[in-house]
């Protein structure tokens, strides 16, 4: 193993902890000042057993100090898990440690067992994620171990040589464009453009010109000839997500289009040819659908070639914890911060939920924990509200397992959701995430009814205080992620007092 850098210009500090360290097993290599680190980094930049597996360092020292020095480990060697230690313990050094990156806050005079713990609990983390960044940098562009996802793998892979239509099944927010974008990429027509469009988030009169365009004078407003997405995607790939919501009418054009591949834009009389692959995707059944008269049975058919199912993410809970890295990773990169670190125990509660919203809700987990977790490493408690609860249902209430889900999904939007929405608000705009639609009074009011039923039904005397905590936790955490972490602004927005909001996150365990 690599060694515990040590970097404090106090000699007894530094003698203590490699006699504590070394007790552990555990080596060391101990530095007076930044200067010495950064000459050794530098040295041992082609050597990477070299370097330290851990950097512990002191924030105050002669020459340069412990935060500067952060600055610049970072920018070199993102993933090396560094503890600042001071004498000085103010908040600004704590929001200047946490703010750069460092896995923890380390005040003096500490005492030496917790000390050795937390460097232990870094180098653990600094292993673990050595063989995350490993697996990463070979990940492809979809996660799965589960044996579900490895069939849809290798049906990838069957159809890499292949332009046949296919339909992707599976519900909202499972990857459903993420199969079609590795069915294209995998394709004959990989250099040719991939253009998707969602057939259910355009209005009725606006989607026949968006797939098929329109000449000059089609219609008011249509100033100039433009192209549609069926030209867009020439000598390439179409995907028309959410097939099932499509106009009647309009399934009759697009048959036309996969029959003999030519049609006509709005107002033209001038036939266009084709050359586009098309895949589908749909959340709903679409036997039913044809059985009920809202989708053409001849369609389906010539949708229905090749059919790859998507499962739900609570069908492969073994790909949560890959997923959840990969996407904190994904989340930090976006919002130009630190990554964060997941504990196994955190990993082990997110196993028990349910995720109605998919991978999309997943990622938004992730989103919000990158944006709100209080440290560099994610802790259970650290989670947010409707993973906590879910869990808690299920713990408390196996057989309630249906109505705290329904309840999830009925009461208002996530705070995974809110914390997307503020954290990336310059961001370009994307399918709406899972949850996130408006829901009425009434659906979140009968949700909250059968979790209480639920838990009364459990034998639980303390619904009040549970529900109660739950419902603040929530209200107060939406509206901190509306704000980008101002309490006084969430305080003013929900219509309470600072003073009540700085009790309330206490009494609640929000810090």
């Amino acid at each position: 193993m690599k060694p515990i850098w040590i970097v404090d210009d106090d000699q007894s500090i530094r003698f203590v902890l490699e006699k504590a360290l070394l007790r552990e097993d555990l080596p060391t290599r101990s530095f007076t000042n930044t200067r010495e680190v950064l000459a050794a980094l530098e040295a041992a930049a082609d050597d990477e057993m070299q370097g330290p597996q851990v950097l512990v360092s002191d924030i105050r020292m002669p020459g340069g100090s412990g935060l500067d020095l952060l600055d610049k480990i970072k920018a070199k060697h993102p993933g090396l898990p560094v503890i600042i230690m001071t004498a000085f313990s103010d908040l600004d050094s704590a929001v200047s440690a946490f703010q750069g990156g460092a896995f923890e806050y380390l005040p003096k005079p500490f005492d030496l067992p917790r000390a050795v713990e937390l460097i232990r609990r870094a180098v653990d983390e600094s292993q673990r994620e050595e063989v995350s960044e490993e697996r990463m940098a070979a990940a492809p562009e979809m996660l799965g171990q589960a044996p579900a996802m490895q069939d849809v793998f290798r049906a990838i892979g069957r159809l890499s040589q292949s332009n046949v239509t296919v339909l992707i099944t599976g519900e909202s927010g499972s990857g459903k464009e993420l199969v079609a974008r590795a069915l294209h990429k995998h394709s004959p027509r990989a250099n040719g453009p991939f253009v998707a469009i969602n057939t259910a988030a355009i209005p009725k009169d606006l989607l026949e010109s968006e797939l098929f365009g329109h000449e000059r004078g089609a219609f008011t407003g249509a100033q100039t000839m433009r192209r549609g997405r069926f030209e867009q995607a020439e000598g390439g790939t179409l995907f028309l997500d959410e097939i099932g919501d499509m106009p009647f009418d309009l399934q009759t054009r697009l048959l036309r289009v996969l029959s003999d591949g030519h049609f006509y834009r709005v107002g033209g009389h001038n036939s266009v040819k084709a050359n586009v692959r098309v895949i589908a995707a749909t959340h709903q059944d679409l036997e039913q659908r044809v059985k009920i008269g809202g989708f053409r049975e001849d369609l389906f058919h010539r949708l229905n070639v090749i059919r790859l199912r998507l499962p739900a993410l609570r069908e492969r809970g073994e790909d949560v914890p890959a997923l959840t890295r990969h996407f904190l990773q994904q989340s930090a990169k976006q919002l130009g911060v630190e990554p964060k670190r997941i504990s196994d125990a955190a990993l082990a509660q997110l196993a028990t939920f349910s995720f109605p919203g998919n991978v999309r809700q997943l990622e938004n987990i992730c989103h919000w924990l990158t944006v709100m977790a209080p440290a560099q490493l994610i802790e259970a408690k650290d989670l947010p509200p409707e993973v906590m609860a879910g869990s808690a249902a299920a713990v408390a209430a196996p057989g309630a397992a249906a109505a705290a889900t329904a309840e999830r999904e009925a009461v208002a939007a996530p705070s995974a959701a809110a914390a997307v929405a503020s954290a990336s608000a310059s961001a370009a705009p994307s399918a709406p995430a899972a949850g996130a639609a408006p829901v009425g009074s009434a659906s979140w009011e009968a949700g909250l009814e059968q979790e209480a039923q639920s838990l009364l039904a459990a034998g639980r005397n303390d619904v009040w205080d549970v529900l109660s905590r739950r419902f603040e936790s929530r209200l107060i955490l939406t509206a901190l992620a509306n704000t980008r972490g101002r309490r006084i602004e969430a305080a003013q927005k929900l219509g309470i007092g600072r003073n009540t909001i700085t009790r309330k996150i206490q009494e609640l365990g929000l810090e």
